[in-house]
């Protein structure tokens, strides 16, 4: 499928690197494709970033019919960009637009279609130490309709962001607190899919924590309220004694590649990875104990965020001595360094463009 391309005629400024935080600019360029029932995606073209045109009756703002993908391009020593396992990404994101009945995008033509956009603006792909560019791919309903049913219509869009770390803590340490009130999924949900509506029943949560002095919720399952699903923003790992403890996807937790690239990792060094049920109780029986020596995030974003304490009832459990852990910090060298193109890549996840 060929892409038409229309060019800015007012570039923007580039921002500074060193303060760019996390989701502040985009580039000069997004990327559009069009779907209609009968006709699948067609017209891709890539535009000015600019305002979308919706009809208020458009079923996105009424059902929520959205799911998106987060990914990073990355700059190589060499002046090159590449990517880091993008078809996983895409198929991710098919999964969570069967989960919403939304019509799934060929998987070449989506990974065709982010590298037409990136190789246009390639000069926003940012340079500095730990920068990179992120890549947001998603897919919005478009029939103007009031009633609950799937649409005929959908966009696929992709918009590009320079950024930098996305926690200001960087690779320090982050505060956790425990979410007693509310959930954030339960089995048979949508927690599985990358869509807003999960993250919208967030942001309540989210909000009480970091006005607290906390940086991200550690959420439980929805029904027993006792086994640890995952973090605000990412997967979790806690290292206990010899294993390495995170939990089992059920349906009810996103299902993250950075999750994945740290697993098989961790296999291939020799540790003992179980992916399983993990009670909050067994946290705190371990932490108490002494054999919680560390624990971990993983996601896009922030890649590998070590956790310093969690919270819980008035009281602060430390994971080891607060600071960073010896595995973590393994995880993260391996993974930027293999992302930046610092390692040699001999798990075959980086793709240049």
């Amino acid at each position: 499928m060929k892409f038409s391309v229309t060019k800015t005629t007012t570039p923007k400024a580039k921002p500074d690197a060193a303060t760019l935080g996390f989701g502040k600019y985009f580039s000069d360029h997004m990327l559009i494709i069009d779907y209609h029932t009968g006709k699948g995606w067609y017209d891709p073209r890539i535009v000015p970033y600019a305002p979308i045109s919706l009809d208020p009756a458009a079923m996105v703002l009424h059902y929520a019919q959205e799911v998106f993908e987060g990914m990073k391009a990355y700059p190589t020593a060499d002046g090159g960009v590449q990517l880091f396992r993008p078809l996983e990404n895409i198929r991710r994101l098919n999964r969570s637009c069967e989960r919403l009945c939304i019509a799934p995008i060929d998987e070449q033509l989506a990974l065709d279609a982010i590298k037409a956009l990136i190789e246009l603006d390639a000069d926003w792909v940012p340079r500095a130490e730990g920068t990179s560019l992120y890549i947001r791919p998603f897919i919005i309903a478009t029939d103007a309709h009031i009633g609950v049913r799937a649409s005929d219509h959908y966009q696929f869009m992709v918009i590009l962001s320079p950024v930098g770390a996305y926690y200001p803590e960087g690779i320090n340490p982050v505060k956790i607190v425990l979410e007693s009130e509310d959930v954030r999924a339960v089995r048979g949900g949508t927690g599985q899919a990358k869509a807003g509506g999960n993250y919208a029943a967030t942001i309540r949560a989210q909000s009480r924590a970091q006005a607290k002095g906390y940086t991200q919720v550690l959420w439980l399952d929805g029904v027993e309220r006792k086994y640890i699903e995952e973090v605000g923003t990412m997967n979790i790992f806690f290292v206990i004694g010899d294993e390495v403890v995170t939990p089992a996807l059920n349906g009810s937790i996103l299902p993250g590649i950075t999750r994945d690239s740290a697993i098989q990792l961790l296999r291939k060094w020799g540790y003992t990875v179980n992916e399983r049920d993990f009670s909050i109780d067994e946290l705190f029986a371990a932490q108490r104990a002494g054999t919680l020596s560390e624990s971990f995030g993983t996601g896009t974003a922030a890649v590998i965020s070590p956790v310093g304490l969690f919270h819980h009832a008035d009281t602060d459990y430390v994971v080891g001595d607060g600071n960073i852990g010896a595995l973590a910090a393994r995880l993260h060298e391996a993974l930027t360094g293999i992302q930046w193109g610092r390692l040699p890549d001999d798990m075959g996840w980086t793709d240049k463009i």
